[in-house]
């Protein structure tokens, strides 16, 4: 047997990749605690910085042009008005089915009981969101702030409107289409590079969350963050599957087959946008034509947010009154469904959640010194709710494809995790 032949059998599938990762990250953050190792402490803060930071260095042009490209392959689709329209009301049926679970889990659990948290415990953040700041901030003042601020729910808008106007001009804006066709390409190109690197960034992230907060955190906040992970399991393995076979129609295993990857480096990210050119792959892998996927899938990774902006900020708003002693009603949970169903283009497909759950707390009259009991067990939050975003990210182009008869079928009951080709090197992460 050649040695290029030896050396490929012994590689790690990319799965295998990252649980070592998380092992080792646990570790080494442990020894960094345990002996009071500030070197590694401070090293492994750098790696997984420096992950994140690589991640984020392509979002702003990532997200301009992969929605301007989507809008635009519309035209390519029959019936784009439709599929845009039944992509959008099953982003709203999801969102409230994900809200709901979180609403029942926090009122079972009373996660702020009991915790020894107080009022005092908490610190009102540096910036809050409202409603008028969401309205006025979708419309940017110019068009360079938006790129450098990292504002992007204004990248969104500039995008929809060239998309709109390119689609407006017809074959003038052929050349200004073709470009950027070219430039999303080399964007997802050098993104695949990053990701190569997720293994090494999950001991960095994993790693530092350990260094940093401890298991005692972990503990204080332990109904919380049980509840956070309950919540979106059961609404990844549970609802998105009872969907799947009762609306669409297909096989649930054959979804997790064919989504994992993205589920699992979404998890690691925490970045709904980091892994949206995964997550577009892995949604035309099961079937969905491309010329919707492209449409679908980075629509969602701005908007469709079931853990982020669904689960998470109503067990988070239950938990905040019961710290600070304030009785909630049903008015006050139909208005967190409702914020978690209009607002949820607030959280922008980034890190952390703060921004929807500020939306939340203003929107109910809660104190804003809540968000600062958060913030700390955020980072571990967010691995799961940012995975739970991805899977209904790839669910209801699914759910649209399938009762639009656009789904080919046999590509998706055919799909499986087949070894990944040079360029995606975790696009079938589950065998070497």
């Amino acid at each position: 047997m050649s040695v290029s032949a030896n050396t490929k059998s012994f590689k790690l599938p990319f799965w295998a990749q990252i649980i070592a990762g998380l092992v080792l990250g646990v570790l080494l953050g442990w020894i960094a605690r345990s002996q009071d190792l500030s070197w590694l402490a401070t090293t492994l803060e750098k790696v997984g910085d420096t992950f994140i930071g690589l991640l984020k260095l392509a979002v702003a042009p990532l997200v301009f042009f992969a929605i301007l490209v989507s809008i635009t392959n519309l035209r390519k689709v029959n019936n784009a008005a439709r599929l845009a329209s039944r992509t959008l009301l099953w982003f709203m049926i999801t969102s409230l089915i994900a809200v709901a679970v979180g609403i029942v889990i926090g009122l079972v659990t009373n996660p702020g009981a009991g915790t020894g948290l107080t009022p005092q415990d908490g610190a009102k953040p540096e910036t809050t969101g409202s409603w008028i700041d969401f309205l006025t901030g979708i419309v940017p003042t110019d068009v360079i702030t938006p790129f450098t601020e990292l504002n992007v729910l204004q990248i969104v808008f500039m995008a929809a409107v060239a998309g709109i106007a390119a689609l407006q001009l017809g074959e003038k804006a052929q050349p200004i289409l073709t470009l950027s066709e070219s430039v999303l390409e080399l964007l997802q190109k050098a993104l695949w590079w990053v990701i190569r690197l997720a293994p090494l960034g999950t001991v960095g992230l994993i790693g530092n969350a350990i260094a940093t907060y401890g298991w005692d955190l972990i503990g204080q906040y332990a109904t919380f963050t049980a509840d956070i992970y309950v919540g979106c399991a059961i609404v990844l393995f549970v609802v998105y599957p009872v969907l799947l076979a009762t609306v669409a129609k297909v096989s649930p295993l054959q979804f997790f087959k064919g989504a994992w990857p993205a589920i699992q480096l979404a998890f690691v990210s925490r970045s709904s946008v980091g892994t949206m050119p995964l997550t577009q792959k892995v949604t035309e892998r099961l079937g969905v034509p491309k010329e919707y996927a492209s449409f679908a899938v980075p629509f969602g990774a701005t908007t469709k947010m079931d853990g982020c902006a669904a689960v998470y900020p109503a067990i988070a708003a239950i938990f905040v009154a019961q710290i600070f002693d304030i009785q909630l009603g049903v008015g006050d949970y139909l208005l967190i469904a409702f914020v978690s169903v209009v607002g949820s283009a607030a959280t922008a497909g980034l890190t952390g959640a703060t921004v929807m759950l500020t939306l939340t707390l203003s929107t109910l009259g809660l104190p804003m010194e809540g968000v600062g009991l958060l913030l700390a067990i955020d980072p571990i939050l967010d691995m799961m709710r940012t995975a739970t975003n991805v899977a209904g990210q790839v669910v209801c182009p699914l759910i649209v494809a399938s009762r639009e008869k656009i789904l080919d079928r046999d590509k998706y009951n055919s799909v499986s995790t087949a070894p990944a080709d040079a360029d995606e090197p975790q696009a079938m992460a589950a065998a070497a």
